[in-house]
Parts: C-alpha cells; sequence; structure tokens
C-alpha cells in the first residue's frame, strides 16, 4: 500500500513539491488537507453518478470530516472506482487519509475538519443546483467554496506556526480567499473544454449572447473571437484576485522561505499561465500548460529569491506580459 506522501505525488507533482517543502508539522497537515479535499473533488467530478447521488455521497463525506464513523456505501464507493484520474487515486486512500487526520493535533484537526467540510457542503449545494452560473456573484460563490475556504484553512494553519500571521489574520485571511478565487478563476479557464464535456459550463451567462449560452455553442468555430473575449474578461478577473495573493504572500515572515516557496509556486504558475492563455485559440481545445523547462526555472527562481518581497513583485510582473 502507498504511503501518503506517495498518494500525494501521484495526485499532483506540483502541489507535492510545495507540501514536501515545508516544515513538520505543517507539512503533514497540510498533505492530509489537501487529500481530503482530493477526495471530495473526485465525488464532485464524478461523471457516473446523478447529481443526487453525488451530493448525498458529499454530504456523507462531511459528515466523516466532522468526526462520524465512515457510511459502507461511502466507503463501497471510494474503494471501488475505476477512474484512472488523480483525484480517485486520493479516493482509495480516503480510510488512510481520515486515520491520517486522527494523529494529527486537536488544534490542527479542528481547523483541517471545519473549512474541508464546510468547502465539501458547499460542494454539495452546486451539486444540487447544477451547472448554471448566470453572473459573476454565482461564479464567486462556486469558487468561494471550492477554492476562497481553502483560503481560509491554510492560513489558520500557518497562523498555528506563525505569530506574524497570527497577528495579521483577518487580513491575510481574506486575502487567502482571494488567492484562492485567483487559482480557482485560472483552472476554470484552462478546464473549458473538459468542463463542457462533463456538462459544466462556468462562464457567466450575462458575459454572453443568448444564442451562445451553451458550452457547445460557445467552442463553436463560429463564436471563436466571442469566446476569446470573453476567456480574457475572466483572465483579468483573475489578474485582479492575484493582486490579492501577491499581497498575501508578501506579508509571510521572509524568514519563513518554505512557506513562501509554497505559496509561491502556484502563484507564479497561476500569473504566468493567465498570460499564456490570453487571445490563445488553443485554451478553446485542451488546458494550457507551462512547459517543464519553466516550471523548473520558476521553482528554482522562487526558492533563491522569495525572501524579497521586490522581486517577487517584479518577477511576478515579468512572467504576467
Amino acid at each position: 500500500m502507498p504511503t501518503l506522501e506517495e498518494v500525494l505525488r501521484a495526485t499532483s507533482r506540483t502541489f507535492a513539491i510545495g507540501i514536501e517543502g515545508l516544515p513538520r508539522p505543517l507539512r503533514d497537515e497540510m498533505r492530509i488537507a489537501y487529500l481530503i479535499l482530493r477526495v471530495s473533488d473526485y465525488l464532485e467530478d464524478n461523471t457516473t453518478l446523478h447529481p443526487e447521488e453525488k451530493g448525498g455521497l458529499l454530504d456523507s463525506w462531511a459528515q466523516v470530516l466532522e468526526g462520524s464513523p465512515p457510511p459502507r456505501e461511502l466507503l463501497e464507493h471510494l474503494g471501488s472506482t475505476r477512474d484512472p484520474s488523480p483525484d480517485a487515486m486520493a479516493a482509495h486512500h480516503a480510510s488512510a487519509i481520515i486515520h491520517a487526520l486522527q494523529g494529527l493535533s486537536t488544534p490542527a484537526q479542528q481547523a483541517i475538519r471545519k473549512h474541508t467540510r464546510d468547502s465539501t457542503l458547499g460542494m454539495a449545494r452546486w451539486v444540487r443546483r447544477g451547472p448554471v452560473i448566470h453572473d459573476e456573484s454565482d461564479l464567486d460563490d462556486y469558487m468561494h467554496e471550492v477554492a476562497g475556504r481553502v483560503g481560509y484553512l491554510i492560513t489558520d494553519l500557518f497562523a498555528r506556526v506563525s505569530p506574524r500571521v497570527a497577528g495579521e489574520q483577518e487580513e491575510m485571511t481574506a486575502l487567502g480567499r482571494e488567492f484562492g478565487l485567483a487559482l480557482q478563476t485560472v483552472n476554470i479557464v484552462r478546464g473549458i473544454p473538459s468542463d463542457i464535456q462533463r456538462g459544466w459550463f462556468f462562464v457567466p451567462r450575462d458575459l454572453l449572447p443568448e444564442s451562445v449560452h451553451s458550452g457547445e455553442a460557445f467552442l463553436a468555430e463560429a463564436n471563436q473571437d466571442l469566446a476569446l473575449r470573453t476567456l480574457d474578461h475572466l483572465l483579468d478577473k483573475a489578474s485582479r484576485h492575484f493582486e490579492a495573493a501577491e499581497r498575501y504572500i508578501t506579508l509571510l515572515p521572509r524568514f519563513q522561505a518554505k512557506m513562501r516557496y509554497f505559496c509561491l509556486l502556484p502563484f507564479f504558475f497561476g500569473v504566468r499561465t493567465v498570460a499564456l492563455s490570453r487571445g490563445n485559440q488553443d485554451v478553446l481545445i485542451s488546458e494550457v500548460k507551462l512547459d517543464r523547462a519553466e516550471v523548473r526555472s520558476i521553482a528554482a527562481q522562487s526558492k533563491l529569491w522569495g525572501w524579497s518581497n521586490r522581486w517577487i513583485r517584479r518577477y511576478g510582473r515579468d512572467l504576467g506580459r
């Protein structure tokens, strides 16, 4: 049976780099929190279940996160899935993840249980509501549940080990939510084709003419110019959220290099993805990704210079061009 470290690497090499660089016990806490949310993501994104079934399983998972014993139906589903996705890898090991959660300190457990439960219940609400995003407030509501609450969680865990974060916790909690929204907006733009394929269309309807209110119409070649202009609007939104994310990172203590590095990787990857996605028709076909050389360069530069707020601002501007 693989270790949770191996499960983490299998689900996301990018996040594994940042998480594994954190000091203990923060490393273990963040790993477990991340894997819990990947199980929630698996249930939310499942394409074989009816929305009410998915909602019920998400509710059951939320109850487990509150401390209830896992229902047999939930364990059977998580253990029997043949889904090859990274999220399913975490789902297969849900029992081990919960066992590891129970081994954490009481304050860490409380923070992780609260925020992952709230996020999971938010996913259940949206699964039942259905895949219609009327306007930007709808989009923000959805993104808050799946990503904004993650900013709350990370800030709570940081505050436990950093007096500086604890002293700035109110501001950093709000900024952490913005950080989550920034990353989720990028994920939505990157995932347009695959999300449409599974029946979800996250572009707010009020940005589009009535004739383009379906995902299929949005991807039609005749509507390509409209689609790219609309996605640029969402990328502008992501950039505004990333301004708050930059503020979040620069508030972290300079000597907390590993904590900063954990945040800098998704921040810089996201900023660069925004730049690569603008006016790029490939976004309508598949996910836009950074090449490996650029990923390695960003990771190396972040490790070397991440203590400098001036460098963070300048490098972020350069990547965003």
